[in-house]
């Protein structure tokens, strides 16, 4: 499946079962059938065209979106060990504590958007026909440190800009983690075919805005006094890639 946040389906009850897991992050396969008032035979009908499609998996009884694409990544870097993977809904609790962690540090309101927005929806993974989510994370010693996300809306005169954040635990930083992230992330979206990703950050985060400009990332617009920060008005610098 080369791109799985734009799914088809070969029925509508395959499209049902998708978006329940998908909007639940995890669900137990027992419950699935009452839930959707499929009879026993059509349920598992539509179970393995969605897991032979590679749209779901099922672990123990338990089933969530696939996450077949992208290798996992290993990276030496001085004293430890970097992987640089997908997300998956197992690093949820870790996900939100890194990125909680470096907006506290930093002023970084899109990024603290996202904390709230996987706390209100409760699963990583996010794919419909109006927006989705890509997630990767990096992790040593099968801790989360960083992260970078991919806002991706499926609307046709947008379909082909993403907007890209990224951040690291104040501990990790210095050691390459961050750019590494922020490759994987142009990576995926060039491959995936988009045309630009993009970020919106406070003036007053110069660590972020130094961070993407040694990078690459060419500042596209001002917006002037778009934030309110501790009763001040503050500008926000929109940056982007073009890939």
């Amino acid at each position: 499946m080369d791109a799985i946040e734009r799914p088809t389906f070969a029925s509508e009850a395959s499209r049902r079962i998708y978006e329940y897991v998908e909007r639940h992050g995890t669900v137990e396969r027992h419950t699935l059938p009452d839930i959707m008032s499929l009879p026993a035979a059509e349920f598992r009908a539509c179970l393995a065209e969605l897991k032979s499609d590679g749209y779901l998996e099922e672990e123990d009884g338990t089933l969530r979106i696939a996450l077949e694409f992208g290798a996992v990544e290993k990276h030496d870097l001085d004293e430890f060990t970097v992987t640089v993977r997908p997300a998956r809904q197992a690093d949820f609790d870790g996900l939100v504590d890194t990125i909680r962690d470096v907006t506290a540090e930093e002023t970084y309101v899109v990024a603290e958007t996202i904390a709230e927005q996987l706390l209100y929806e409760n699963a990583v993974t996010r794919h419909n026909t109006v927006r989705s989510r890509r997630f990767f994370v990096a992790t040593v010693d099968g801790d989360v440190v960083g992260w970078t996300h991919l806002d991706l809306q499926q609307v046709d005169p947008v379909r082909e800009v993403a907007q890209q954040t990224v951040g690291v635990r104040e501990a990790y930083r210095g050691h390459g983690i961050g750019s590494k992230l922020l490759q994987r992330g142009v990576e995926w979206a060039e491959a995936n075919g988009y045309r630009k990703v993009y970020n919106s950050i406070p003036v007053v985060n110069e660590t972020a805005l130094e961070f993407l400009t040694v990078h690459g990332w060419d500042t596209e617009a001002i917006r002037r006094d778009h934030y309110t920060i501790d009763g001040e008005y503050v500008d926000e610098v929109m940056m982007a890639y073009e890939l």
